[in-house]
């Protein structure tokens, strides 16, 4: 029996033991990965994961269940627990299942990974820092080709198989001189191929280079209030906190969204314009299906910092009577701005260039505090010296109303697509 043979199974069986509205997802995933820890190979392996999803709903009520055991013996014991769960669980009419779509089968990305050329970019990789970076030392390098095949199936006649494949590299690295040495950094990027060296790809080169130049880390000078050049491996992380308190499922349920009625009306600052897009050829990765069944589109989030949609699931929308959004969210393309980086840096008075984040989650109103790592201390338009860790706190709400500036350049992490940032009104304590 067939991965898609034995999905088509589960659902059957869901159905036959009672449930009214049933679905079953499973997925199937093989990496090959190579790791280096300090400059070194240390392992080369291939695995492969199964799981399957199981969902049914029965008078409102629903249960669910994640098998990692993929075979027919399985099934009959998995529905059984599925329909107890539904059971005992508290009715609630916002449940559904995707409606109907046309059958569809989706693919991108290579089907087997090129071992050789693997294997060649990593040495490379490794090659070309040691020359162009002394003072780099590379704690651990990841490469890995994943190949994902998901079945997704309904009993309103949903049925997709995506098929999705590529190279993820991840790095962890630090600065040392003597005694010196900074705050390990990490980065990485997704690719559907490895035409390119690695160091040229996503941020790595820059921040590699920030790392190599610096002098020894010093503290702020004391504790004021500044402005921030969001870097793009920054950004990303930022936007998802901004998204979750403001026009997801949660707050705007619980009705503690900033955002609740602010949908066609200005929420960020003009310079910003925001879009999720999975399906798009400038993301590598992305997907295809939303989390709940539905064929993803891409959509404008911000446009020139007006709200056009929330990010809302069926359950959310049906929760709130609000619409349901296209796509799950992440994939974010930020529009590039006017000016260039080089530009923009000249304008900042005292602040910093926040390169990594380490904090909690932002309160409901987007108050937020934490860490800045692997960052910059900037004076009259110039970058001073390297800081050593320091605590920054703001309002993330305030902060995406401040951008003034939005630069030309754009990284491209293939997740993402993203802009340096010049937001203002950060407190920075040294």
């Amino acid at each position: 029996m067939s991965l898609k043979e034995l999905n088509s199974y589960a659902l059957q069986a869901l159905e036959e033991a009672g449930a009214e509205k049933a679905e079953a997802v499973i997925t199937r995933s093989e990496k090959t990965e190579m790791n280096l820890e300090n400059g070194a190979l240390k392992l080369i392996r291939t695995t492969v994961d199964h799981h399957l999803r199981l969902t049914a709903l029965q008078d409102q009520r629903q249960g669910s269940i994640l098998l990692n055991k993929i075979h027919r013996q399985a099934l009959a014991p998995a529905v059984k627990e599925v329909m107890a769960i539904a059971a005992s669980s508290a009715p609630d009419p916002a449940h559904d299942i995707a409606a109907y779509q046309p059958p569809k089968i989706f693919s991108k990305g290579e089907t087997t990974p090129d071992l050789d050329l693997m294997y060649q970019r990593v040495k490379a990789f490794t090659q070309q820092v040691a020359a162009d970076f002394p003072r780099i030392v590379l704690l651990n390098a990841h490469l890995d080709f994943t190949r994902q095949t998901t079945f997704f199936q309904n009993s309103n006649g949903v049925d997709f198989t995506v098929n999705q494949g590529g190279y993820r590299f991840a790095i962890t690295f630090s600065a040392q001189e003597g005694d010196s040495s900074s705050s390990f950094n990490n980065t990485g990027f997704f690719t559907l191929n490895l035409d390119q060296a690695l160091l040229n790809c996503g941020s790595l080169r820059i921040l590699l280079d920030q790392a190599n130049q610096g002098q020894a880390p010093r503290k702020a000078p004391g504790k004021f209030i500044g402005d921030v050049i969001i870097t793009p491996d920054c950004l990303e992380g930022f936007l998802h906190s901004l998204l979750g308190i403001t026009i997801s499922d949660g707050p705007l349920i619980a009705g503690t969204s900033p955002f609740q009625h602010k949908l066609n009306q200005l929420v960020a600052s003009p310079c910003l314009t925001l879009a999720s897009c999975p399906v798009s050829p400038e993301i590598s990765s992305g997907y295809f299906i939303t989390s709940d069944g539905y064929e993803a589109q891409n959509t404008p989030i911000i446009e020139n910092g007006v709200l056009k949609t929330f990010l809302l699931s069926q359950y959310g929308a049906n929760k709130t009577g609000l619409t349901r959004a296209v796509n799950d969210g992440g994939a974010f393309v930020v529009t590039p701005g006017d000016q260039p980086l080089a530009e923009i840096l000249k304008g900042v008075k005292k602040g910093l260039l926040l390169n990594r984040f380490s904090g909690g989650a932002p309160s409901p109103n987007g108050d937020f505090s934490g860490v800045a790592k692997n960052s910059f201390y900037i004076e009259d338009g110039a970058i001073q010296y390297p800081l050593s860790e320091t605590m920054i706190a703001g309002n993330l709400i305030a902060l995406f109303q401040s951008i003034t500036a939005v630069s030309q350049e754009r990284i491209d992490f293939g997740s993402a697509l993203l802009p340096w940032i010049y937001a203002q009104g950060v407190t920075i304590s040294g």
